[in-house]
């Protein structure tokens, strides 16, 4: 096989070693040997054919933090980004015998969303006006075969996202996303893509997409009375014997749906969120699963179908680029049909390698372009507002998170039987080093406050049920007696049980109302869970078993932390919708934030029932 300008075959060489091997080395990569096995008396051929995947992109072609204007970074090192990721494609595409079919290139959903670059190409120059999205572009230039759709592909509405499908060289897949009235796919459900065998008839690969079936209520708003959305399990049943009798000798399933039985939306739906190894375990026929939506790093899985006895592969190459799935598949002739009798699967780290100047210089003026816009001003600030006492003081800070959460929540609810309900809003001190300052403000500055990519959702609590959460809360602090002075380290931070090394930040909640205050006291002298004393809302006190609506993060709804009841309490709201770009939106719109609208000193820490005082 020769270039062709085919990324999936362009660089090919005869002969694996070089600098490949060196890069594929480095990244993680095992040789692991052919199926070795015998049919009918004697060694018939063994084809491999391997196929790449990431999943989760959200938004990320360079390995860039646009929030802290710099070179991405975390505590493991990761990198991020398609430019990355394409260098290890072309590394793997190189290292492959001319005698072995290309590989295949897929993706897993959760393409558009995720990083102010996305999001600029979403809502500030719209691709609807004829740009094409830096993802498109991206993944054009590596040259993928075929991606589902992720659930955040609807956050920005149908007219974007099938802006972007028309951008694309490769199908967008989604078997699951129906027409509210028919019933039929509104996206193509599969792919089949001939692979040329040397010597050999092709390989038939059936590539089946399934998207995640809670957007029906993540964007209920963009997709209600236009798109329904079916289940993962019973979407595949219906669609792998399609897929089969249409000609496939493979079956590969991208799945926008994690791999262990749960959902953040309880009941609501009758259908599961994440749910692929229970397809590969019950829908015969499939392959191999490449999977998304949970975020995780799962090299490799395998499972058995419960209906054939056959082994399916699962991985799952963690987020945003960081890695790269490499999924092995051996095929020998039996009856003169291609059948997978091996499997296997690994990943490839992408902080192992460069980034493709082919991908760089393609998006660099994007890229650019989106830096300016996060650095520059975008309103104005009355006041300087500080975190830096967020975890021992009512700060103006907090109350603009919670004021944003809470308000979104309200809107969100008009309509709603939950509508009447006093709303209260949930956050934590994340960061002590967050500032938004006074006079110009940046994205930058307002993102600052809210560093985690946590999204909105609300749930119903009672009275009691509060009063146990802020105690839980209340666990933060450490005993003391007397008004003080106390240095922060004298209270904050407490050793439990469950935090040996101290309550970090983040697992101190603190609560506060929409349009009417809720005020609390918390009596550090006391032990924990009996500290909260004068709990009112709007001046009276709280009642047991009062109703409100309270809006929290999804790392919290979903058990983060082990908060009290709030994982089990009744969502009514859950677009989805990151709570950092609420913030971003929200000083976009008004051209201002005034912490007087917003902020007043309805907590406090006592000792004794007395004020006491706290320095830095």
């Amino acid at each position: 096989m020769t270039d062709n300008g085919d990324p999936r075959t362009m660089g090919r060489r005869t002969v694996i070693g070089g600098a490949a091997a060196t890069a594929l080395a480095a990244a993680g990569f095992q040789a692991v040997p052919a199926y070795a096995g015998t049919h009918g008396g004697h060694q018939p051929k063994t084809v491999r054919l391997s196929v790449l995947g990431t999943t989760d992109l959200h938004g990320n072609v360079f390995n860039w933090d646009y929030f802290k204007n710099a070179e991405y970074d975390d505590k493991a090192h990761n990198d991020i980004g398609l430019a990355k990721i394409s260098t290890l494609v072309k590394a793997y595409r190189m290292q492959v015998d001319r005698h072995t079919p290309a590989p295949l290139m897929l993706d897993a959903g959760d393409t558009i969303q995720g990083t102010p670059l996305a999001y600029y190409f979403a809502k500030i120059q719209p691709i609807t006006g004829g740009h094409t999205h830096p993802m498109a572009a991206a993944m054009n230039a590596i040259g993928y075969d075929a991606a589902a759709l992720g659930n955040h592909e609807f956050n920005y509405g149908l007219d974007i996202l099938r802006k972007f499908q028309r951008q694309l060289n490769f199908p967008l897949l989604g078997a699951n996303a129906q027409d509210w009235t028919t019933g039929l796919p509104v996206f193509p459900p599969y792919v089949l893509k001939r692979v040329h065998v040397p010597g050999e008839r092709p390989i038939t690969v059936g590539i089946l997409g399934l998207t995640n079936p809670g957007i029906a209520i993540w964007d209920k708003a963009n997709v209600e009375n236009k798109v329904k959305f079916g289940g993962i399990v019973e979407l595949a049943k219906i669609w792998v014997p399609r897929v089969r009798k249409a000609g496939a000798d493979v079956v590969i399933v991208a799945a926008h749906s994690g791999m262990d039985l749960s959902s953040s939306y309880g009941d609501a739906l009758p259908v599961p969120e994440n749910a692929s190894v229970l397809m590969a375990e019950t829908v015969p026929g499939i392959d191999a699963v490449l999977v998304g939506h949970a975020h995780l790093e799962i090299p490799e899985r395998l499972v058995t179908n419960k209906v054939t006895g056959q082994q399916v592969v699962l991985t799952e190459p963690l987020k945003w680029g960081m890695r790269l799935s490499v999924i092995d598949l051996d095929l020998q002739k039996q009856r003169g049909c291609w059948k997978v009798v091996g499997r296997h699967s690994q990943v490839l780290n992408a902080n192992t390698v460069e980034a493709d100047p082919q991908v760089t210089n393609l998006l660099q003026a994007d890229h650019d372009k989106v830096v300016g816009y996060v650095n520059a001003k975008i309103g104005t600030c009355t006041e300087a507002m500080s975190a830096a006492t967020a975890p021992w003081e009512d700060t103006a800070a907090l109350d603009f998170v919670n004021f944003i959460q809470a308000d979104a929540v309200s809107k969100a609810l008009v309509g709603t039987p939950q509508a009447s309900l006093p709303v209260l809003a949930i956050a934590a001190p994340f960061n002590r080093a967050a500032a938004i300052p006074a006079g110009d403000v940046s994205v930058r500055d307002v993102a600052g406050l809210y560093i985690f990519d946590n999204t909105l959702l609300a749930v119903t609590m009672t009275g009691a049920q509060i009063t146990d959460y802020l105690e839980f809360s209340a666990t933060y602090f450490k005993q003391v007696s007397g008004p003080g002075p106390f240095p922060a380290d004298q209270v904050t931070n407490a050793v439990t049980p469950t935090a040996p090394g101290g309550t970090p930040d983040y697992n101190y909640d603190i609560m506060g109302g929409l349009t009417k205050p809720l005020a609390y006291k918390i009596d550090i002298a006391k032990p924990a869970g009996s500290r909260i004393t004068d709990l009112q809302y709007d001046g009276a006190p709280v009642g047991a078993d009062q109703q409100f609506v309270v809006a929290v993060n999804n790392y919290r709804q979903s058990g983060g932390g082990n908060f009290p009841h709030v994982k089990t309490a009744p969502v009514v709201y859950n677009r989805q919708v990151e709570i950092r770009q609420l913030m971003i939106d929200y000083v976009t719109a008004t051209g201002e934030v005034n912490p007087s609208t917003f902020h007043t000193t309805d907590w406090s820490l006592t000792s004794g029932g007395a004020p006491i005082v706290v320095n830095a």
